[in-house]
């Protein structure tokens, strides 16, 4: 698989980066390293980005287990056992797949360290496995650290609210977020990526519509060059004090600014809010020094 496909080689030319893309993108691998793969064995969260081949709609879903759910099965694939709950809008796509392209990132407050794998899903009796076609590491930039979590036993099953726009509590749950998870697509596979900043740096504008800047981050614009050739995109955000889940799908589109700013616009077509929908429970958070003071 090439390292940039021509979504991103326009958004770095037109940002001036390419050099330092081509540098930068030295570290997209297909091997998962013994290193990478600890790192792997020890998070209980998984955040799963793909488009539902029945909806065409594009999801990013938490998956949770003990350490050890998520583990490297060979140099190139990773096994993971169980999968989201029944009713995330991705359990459809998942429940007999077969090279289905999806996006993975693990991200670990802790240390503030995530990790990518990309590739193909393929279902198995006990979760599902991934065929690696892309594994990278990136920075701690605008990752909050988050000192410890606990998980949580015997809950029941989490009630799940569908909707067309946004409630004003789900916007106010938004405008709160320090982290959200990016889900987008391209011609050859998936990505799911990481966006940060402190509370205020995401907020809805509209019932129907999401925006947020783009800080400067890799220069390799693999998200932003992924909707400029196809703009569905996914959103997750969690509320990582209550397990509650914000899952949105529709389009985003990339506003470029004269000073060279970016901001980025969501149409929301579908929510799904699931209240305490995983077990996982979070300190309280240490913003990044590296996270931008919204704008007003």
């Amino acid at each position: 698989m090439r390292t940039y496909h021509a979504g991103s080689r326009a958004v770095q030319d037109r940002a001036g980066v390419r050099d330092i893309a081509d540098h930068v993108g030295q570290i997209i691998g297909q091997g998962i390293k013994p290193v990478a793969a600890a790192f792997l064995e020890l998070q209980p969260l998984l955040i799963l980005g793909a488009a539902d081949p029945a909806t065409d709609r594009v999801w990013a879903s938490p998956l949770t287990g003990p350490p050890g759910f998520v583990r490297a099965t060979g140099p190139h694939q990773i096994s993971v056992t169980g999968g989201p709950r029944p009713a995330d809008p991705l359990t459809p796509a998942l429940t007999d797949a077969r090279d289905l392209p999806v996006g993975t990132i693990a991200l670990d407050p802790r240390t503030r360290r995530r990790m990518r794998v990309d590739g193909r899903l393929r279902t198995t009796a006990r979760g599902f496995t991934i065929a690696a076609e892309r594994v990278f590491s990136n920075c701690p930039k605008c990752i909050q650290r988050r000192e410890s979590y606990e998980t949580l036993a015997d809950r029941v099953p989490a009630p799940v609210r569908h909707s067309g726009e946004l409630t004003s509590t789900q916007a106010e749950f938004i405008a709160a977020a320090d982290t959200f998870f990016l889900a987008t697509v391209h011609d050859h596979g998936a990505d799911a990526s990481h966006r940060g900043g402190n509370p205020g740096f995401v907020h809805a504008i509209s019932p129907h519509e999401l925006t947020w800047p783009d800080y400067p981050g890799n220069a390799m614009f693999l998200s932003l060059g992924n909707l400029l050739t196809d703009p569905r995109a996914g959103l997750l955000f969690l509320d990582w004090n209550t397990g509650t889940t914000l899952q949105l799908t529709g389009e985003a589109r990339t506003e470029f600014g004269e000073e060279g700013e970016r901001r980025v616009r969501f149409n929301l077509d579908e929510v799904v809010e699931s209240t305490a929908a995983i077990p996982l429970r979070w300190s309280p958070p240490e913003y990044s020094p590296a996270n931008p003071t919204p704008a007003r």
